[in-house]
């Protein structure tokens, strides 16, 4: 019974994309931890340019996780610029209220999310 449980937990989890963000442009992202347990979590990207402000973001992220059971803490922000045509991402910058996410890790959740992508890049630059 516990196995299944597991099981339950992790497709839970993984029912949650790990990136969303817009299909080009500069905009504002968050890096979200979700868990579905005490100890099991992953880390999500999201992003938009409808976002003025990065709280903006998980107002609109927050509810939807929240619906599915998931709790949710932002780890911080930054900016993106997304270029499809180049197959580039550029993870920068920070937010005001959550301060800069690691974007190490931001960078490596959105390699995995655009495979064909050749140049997935961070910097500490604003």
């Amino acid at each position: 019974m516990e196995q299944f449980q597991f099981a339950c937990t992790m497709a839970g989890l993984n029912s949650v994309p790990d990136v969303e963000i817009d299909p080009e442009g500069k905009f504002k992202y968050i890096l979200v931890k979700i868990s579905s347990t005490e100890s099991e979590s992953k880390l999500i990207v999201r992003g938009t340019k409808k976002a003025e402000f990065h709280p903006d973001i998980f107002a609109k992220v927050e509810p939807e996780l929240k619906r599915s059971g998931f709790s949710c803490e932002v780890q911080g922000g930054g900016k993106i610029i997304h270029q499809p045509e180049g197959k580039s991402i550029k993870v920068f910058s920070k937010s005001t209220g959550y301060g800069k996410a690691d974007h190490s890790l931001a960078t490596a959740i959105l390699k995995k999310a655009f495979p064909d992508y050749e140049d997935i890049i961070w910097t500490d630059e604003d």
